[in-house]
């Protein structure tokens, strides 16, 4: 039931339409970024934040996985707005069939380490 309901989530928010999207959080939805330390309370919120991004195109989400079990999910998601390609990795709660809090960690891309370079490879995709 939790995957779906994250699954449902994503597929709302690919409509733009993020007023939709916000009817899968409950009425009490709490969402927090750690890394910026922004904390927003309710639908509107979430939904006027995600209106006023300065995106350069639509919004395209590409769910690498989903992650459930009871009332707690994590979600990997490639986030694409026009030249802005982005990570979103969110730990999701639920209640009442609707997602009450989420934790959005944004990470962002960096160059692979020269001291490991004779342990990895660059890969062109995700292996898995």
């Amino acid at each position: 039931m939790s995957r779906h309901i994250i699954a449902s989530f994503w597929e709302a928010m690919a409509t733009n339409d993020f007023r939709h999207a916000a009817t899968w959080l409950h009425p009490a939805f709490e969402y927090f970024m750690p890394q910026s330390g922004e904390y927003l309370r309710g639908r509107e919120a979430f939904a006027v934040v995600n209106e006023l991004y300065p995106a350069n195109g639509p919004w395209r989400f590409d769910v690498r996985s989903i992650m459930a079990e009871g009332d707690a999910a994590v979600s990997d998601v490639v986030v694409t707005a026009g030249t802005m390609i982005a990570r979103a990795i969110t730990f999701h709660t639920l209640r009442d069939g609707l997602i009450l809090r989420q934790k959005e960690f944004w990470p962002d891309n960096y160059a692979a380490p020269a001291w490991r370079h004779h342990l990895t490879q660059i890969v062109d995709r995700e292996p898995f």
